[in-house]
């Protein structure tokens, strides 16, 4: 288990997701914080699928990336923040009802972390993985400059 620099890992992460309109405008939200593991949570949602009745690719890659961020910064000293860098995504399967992305730390650094979101349906089905690289960017407030 990695230890977070910051003991207020977890205020911190609620207050920059609550900043992210993004995640709003989806209605997903965040429902685990662990130092280097953080899951994101989205309900169903009609307007959210793709022709085929599926949740768009894209809203999987929202959520997928959005856990992976959070888990690297749990991780991270206060007063910085991170951008993603890359990312790789399989979908699975078609992602069907609410789901939840799991996002874990793989390795932590001082300048590039790597995580991976695992999204899961609420069927239990596996839909996706992510495999994530992501830069710090110390004394970089997690704010808008």
């Amino acid at each position: 288990m990695n230890a977070p620099a910051d003991p207020h890992y977890g205020a911190r992460i609620r207050a920059s997701f609550g900043r992210q309109k993004a995640m709003a405008l989806i209605g997903a939200s965040l429902t685990v914080v662990e130092p280097g593991h953080v899951e994101i949570a989205l309900p169903y949602r009609d307007d959210l699928t793709q022709q085929k009745g599926f949740i768009h690719g894209g809203i999987l890659g929202m959520i997928a990336d959005t856990a992976c961020g959070y888990a690297a910064f749990s991780l991270m000293p206060a007063g910085g923040s991170l951008v993603t860098v890359e990312y790789k995504m399989n979908i699975l399967k078609p992602g069907r009802g609410s789901l939840v992305a799991q996002g874990k730390v793989i390795r932590p650094g001082r300048t590039l972390t790597v995580a991976r979101a695992e999204v899961y349906a609420d069927d239990g089905s596996h839909v996706a993985t992510m495999l994530q690289t992501l830069m710090a960017l110390p004394d970089r407030p997690d704010r808008p400059e």
